[in-house]
């Protein structure tokens, strides 16, 4: 089957920095929503017409993937407003209850990068905002989509983490 909008494609991959650095390698093929929301633009653009076997790689700059670095998504909260046990690399959607910075977007998700007595560092870019990448990717399966994966513009057990398309407007894990 040839790989148009709407399809499901069962994809494996290796997804580097611009210097070779390893960011996420997927060995196990898994599922994802051609014509959705499951993917980058310019990963599905270098799907469509193409079949099972096919592989590529795609070298993207930050604006076909997640967007520039934006300094001014980084916010310094009061330690007190957060859970004892906050960490790096805990995220929060929104900003946090008890915020006191008026001008934190509400429908992005906030990594915590520092944690110090007084306040806590949160970065509302995704973490791959600013990087440049090198993603080789294979196409393992092609089928057509069902009409519930089409309704919810997904695939229901894709994980979104690295080739999710982030939502018009919004900066997103």
């Amino acid at each position: 089957m040839q790989i148009q909008s709407p399809c499901v494609v069962s994809l494996v991959w290796r997804l580097e920095d611009a210097h070779g650095q390893l960011i996420d390698e997927l060995a196990e093929p898994m599922e994802f929503l051609v014509g959705g929301d499951d993917l980058l633009v310019k990963v599905e653009e270098s799907l469509i017409g193409q079949q099972a076997g096919h592989q590529c790689t795609l070298h993207l700059e930050p604006e076909h993937a997640f967007g520039d670095y934006h300094a001014e998504l980084v916010f310094f909260e009061e330690r007190g407003i957060f859970p004892d046990e906050v960490t790096p690399g805990m995220q929060f959607e929104g900003p946090p209850e008890g915020s006191r910075t008026p001008d934190m977007p509400a429908e992005v998700i906030y990594t915590v990068t520092e944690v110090y007595d007084s306040h806590v560092v949160l970065d509302g870019n995704h973490p791959l905002a600013g990087v440049a990448l090198v993603l080789q990717l294979e196409v393992r399966g092609v089928r057509e989509a069902s009409e519930a994966e089409i309704e919810a513009r997904s695939v229901g057990d894709a994980d979104l983490s690295v080739l999710a398309a982030p939502p018009a407007g919004s900066v997103i894990h």
